[in-house]
């Protein structure tokens, strides 16, 4: 009979690790589960690895559906939806499995039904809800995974799904924010450049041919503009050619480690972009800190998963030694001051929060406060942004325009002599 080997979690939270006996792994799963353990990890004993396989490893391949799409092509897109659907039926009462199961039978979205059926698939190998979402890591990251199996060994799976609901509307929202806050300033920037390609490539050979027609010596502004244009005209493909090269390599250059570090620290320095980049981590922190410590994720164990989250390198480390210096006995409030990243009232509310024991409420009070900085912040960033294309595109037309007219002016005079 085939000998596995699990690491489990008792009815008190304590890790287990050993070794049984089962005709299957399904059987296994079973058996420990009578026992009153939750699967952390289970891998058959001849075919495991020399180290304990992670549940993502030991799961089979992504699931093939009739249409013979895999599970592979799912991104974190379909996590919002999934998690909203299952909520709505635990809800109303209905176990996690079952309700899977029928969302993989009624959902009528391809993806998210692709998702439910491979995920039914695992529940039907026996393994748990949070082990069959860690078989799909392209769509369920690491804390969601760790607060759904919170959720499942707490009995609050309902209330963990809400929060974390919660968590990523308001990350969606900010983001469509974001988005729909730039859509003026990029369409004033597509205007502004239409207009000025049409006139060097279109409007300007022709003008200078009227020009040059006529005779006379042309004022220097107009000299300028013919230059321009006969430049753009004569070498503007090697122009191109020059920057989607130098962009592409500064991109490749900006996916290494050294690069992205580099980058960030100058986007860092940046009057606009630095204040907004910190805002939206110190608003990613909170609000991913709050959710977590809200499921019972331990203070530790919570400040290693918010500091992964973060993306940008120098304020990610600034974190990394604050989560350190915590770790080592110092309070939040204190190891959080010296990133330099919040203001000292919103310190002290943390520090009140820590002291009267409501640390996640405050953090959820910070996430709110910085919700509303930061969009106060792309308010600000897209008025500038509209103000300075519409400047530069103004200050060019009437550039344009006072060399025409000059041109037009001096060579009229020369006919009168």
């Amino acid at each position: 009979m085939p000998r596995f080997t699990y690491t489990a979690r008792d009815a008190a939270g304590q890790t287990v690790r050993a070794t049984l006996e089962a005709p299957a792994r399904k059987d296994a799963v079973r058996l420990l589960a009578a026992r009153g353990l939750q699967v952390v990890d289970l891998a058959e004993a001849a075919a495991a690895a020399p180290a304990a396989r992670s549940a993502a490893k030991a799961a089979p391949e992504p699931a093939r559906t009739a249409g013979g799409r895999g599970a592979g092509e799912l991104s974190t897109r379909e996590r919002l939806p999934f998690l909203q659907a299952l909520s709505d039926l635990i809800a109303s009462g209905m176990p996690a499995g079952e309700a899977v199961r029928l969302l993989s039978l009624r959902l009528k979205e391809p993806r998210l039904r692709r998702l439910c059926a491979s995920l039914w698939e695992r529940l039907g190998e026996g393994l748990p809800l949070s082990q069959a979402l860690a078989t799909l890591p392209q769509v369920f990251d690491p804390q969601t995974i760790n607060l759904i199996a919170a959720g499942e060994a707490t009995g609050n799976l309902k209330e963990v799904l809400l929060r974390l609901i919660q968590h990523f509307t308001e990350q969606k929202e900010l983001r469509q924010k974001l988005t729909a806050a730039l859509a003026y300033p990029a369409f004033i920037c597509l205007v502004a450049i239409s207009v000025i390609l049409f006139f060097i490539f279109f409007l300007m050979p022709r003008l200078q041919a009227l020009l040059t027609s006529l005779g006379g010596k042309l004022p220097f502004a107009t000299q300028l503009l013919v230059g321009v244009s006969h430049f753009m005209l004569s070498y503007g493909v090697l122009v191109l050619v020059a920057l989607g090269l130098g962009a592409t390599a500064f991109w490749q250059w900006r996916r290494t480690e050294a690069g992205r570090a580099a980058t960030d620290a100058w986007l860092l320095r940046l009057p606009v972009a630095g204040t907004f980049l910190t805002s939206s981590t110190v608003h990613n922190f909170s609000q991913t800190l709050a959710v977590l410590l809200e499921n019972g994720v331990t203070t530790a164990e919570a400040l290693r998963m918010t500091e992964r989250t973060l993306t940008h390198r120098p304020l990610r480390r600034a974190f990394g030694e604050a989560t350190d210096r915590v770790l080592e006995g110092e309070k939040l409030s204190q190891a959080l001051a010296r990133t330099g990243c919040f203001p000292d009232l919103v310190l002290d509310r943390l520090a009140v929060g820590e002291s009267t024991g409501n640390l996640a409420p405050s953090l959820r009070d910070i996430a709110r406060t910085y919700q509303q900085i930061l969009s106060r912040q792309v308010q600000a960033f897209t008025t500038i942004v509209s103000s300075g294309v519409l400047l530069f595109a103004f200050s060019f037309v009437a550039f344009i325009a006072y060399a025409i007219v000059s041109a037009v002016f001096q060579v009229s005079a020369s006919f009168k002599f």
